[in-house]
């Protein structure tokens, strides 16, 4: 695609198609991305591509352990709850999914099964699982790199008709993970992007989250 195309169309996807990825294309989506720019071009990342019955094993069990109320375990340092404007913007594109999903506000069992659907990876037929380096922990700089791989990845995928979605929630049981996809103890556990051809009869993938106007966070300093 044209790039302005390419990033303006760009859209998470959420409900993913019954078709395979094959290891070739995936391959050239990570090819792609590792492009990427990285802190002294220190490419502290690693991929750890999870499909099949490593996969469905990943998302049972990570999603069995949260609806059974177990705490996340996470290799990183998370936030609290969003609050103010962070919140806002959560809520909000809960709305539009919700809107577009025709969950009620009072539906507690529809909006927990769509919580649910997170923690299985929303069904997506391949798993990038990103982790990094752990010599390089407190992170802050390799998460940045790991930022702009993920980017990369997932408008690589865009470029190919794939979609994409980054998903913390996959990887709240980082232990399970680790554990099923034997990633060694010396990567930290980042995240993970669900990947998978979009099913266009599934009515969130429509939803583009909107984005506050620029003048709302750039300032330029120094023009006329």
């Amino acid at each position: 695609m044209d790039f302005q195309e390419l990033v303006h169309s760009r859209r998470s996807v959420r409900g993913f198609a019954d078709r395979a990825i094959s290891k070739a294309t995936i391959h050239e989506i990570i090819e792609d991305a590792k492009r990427a720019p990285s802190s002294m071009n220190s490419q502290p990342w690693h991929v750890h591509v999870l499909t099949g019955a490593p996969l469905d094993e990943v998302r049972r069990r990570n999603m069995e352990e949260m609806a059974a109320g177990k705490p996340s375990k996470r290799d990183i340092f998370t936030h609290g709850p969003y609050e103010g404007a962070h919140r806002q913007r959560q809520v909000d594109i809960a709305k539009q999914l919700f809107a577009a999903m025709g969950i009620a506000r009072d539906d507690k069992a529809m909006r927990q099964d769509w919580v649910m659907r997170g923690f299985r990876q929303f069904d997506a037929p391949v798993s990038l699982v990103l982790t990094y380096d752990r010599v390089l922990d407190p992170g802050a700089t390799c998460h940045f790199d790991l930022g702009a791989l993920c980017y990369g990845i997932v408008l690589a995928a865009w470029n190919r008709g794939i979609g994409a979605v980054v998903n913390g929630q996959g990887i709240a049981r980082s232990d399970i993970v680790r554990e099923v996809a034997s990633i060694p103890d010396d990567e930290a556990i980042m995240t993970c992007v669900a990947l998978g051809y979009p099913d266009e009869s599934f009515a969130a993938n429509a939803v583009r989250s909107e984005r506050v106007p620029a003048e709302e966070f750039v300032r330029y300093v120094g023009f006329d």
